[in-house]
C-alpha cells in the first residue's frame, strides 16, 4: 500500500512539473490544477501547492509574484525579464538579460545592505497586444 501511494505521489509530482514546463503562460497553481484534474481525478489543489513549493526550494521553478490574486510561476530559470499586462495579467518572457545596472551596482548594494547579491529581475508593465486591440 505504501509503495503504491509513493508511486502515485511521484506520478502527480511529475505531471505537475510537466504542466508547468510545457507552457510559457507562467501559470498559477489553480491553472495547473484545472489542467490536470480531468486526467488525475484524486489530485487536490493542496498537492499542487506543496509540489510547487518543493520545486521552488529545489531551484526548478521560481515565483514571479502575485498577479490578480494568484501566485504565478516560471520554469525557465535562465536570465530573462518579463512583461506583465495590467489588463489581463498575461506574463510574457523577454528573451535575454536586460540590465540597467553598472558593474559596481551589486557591490554597492552588498556594501550598503550587508547582503550577497546573486541576481536581479526587471519587470515591465503595460498592455499586451491583445488588450491594446480591444
Amino acid at each position: 500500500m505504501e509503495v503504491e501511494a509513493k508511486r502515485n505521489f511521484s506520478a502527480k509530482r511529475e505531471a505537475i512539473y510537466k504542466a508547468i514546463s510545457s507552457t510559457d503562460t507562467h501559470p498559477s497553481a489553480e491553472w495547473i490544477y484545472e489542467q490536470l484534474k480531468p486526467e488525475i481525478p484524486d489530485l487536490s489543489l493542496g498537492t499542487v501547492y506543496r509540489n510547487l513549493s518543493v520545486f521552488k526550494q529545489n531551484g526548478k521553478i521560481r515565483s514571479l509574484g502575485v498577479y490578480n490574486g494568484q501566485e504565478r510561476f516560471d520554469y525557465n530559470m535562465s536570465p530573462h525579464s518579463h512583461f506583465v499586462c495590467r489588463s489581463c495579467f498575461a506574463i510574457v518572457d523577454i528573451p535575454g538579460e536586460i540590465s540597467f545596472f553598472e558593474k559596481n551596482t551589486y557591490l554597492y548594494v552588498e556594501k550598503e545592505c550587508g547582503v550577497k547579491v546573486e541576481g536581479h529581475s526587471v519587470v515591465f508593465y503595460g498592455k499586451c497586444k491583445k488588450c491594446r486591440r480591444k
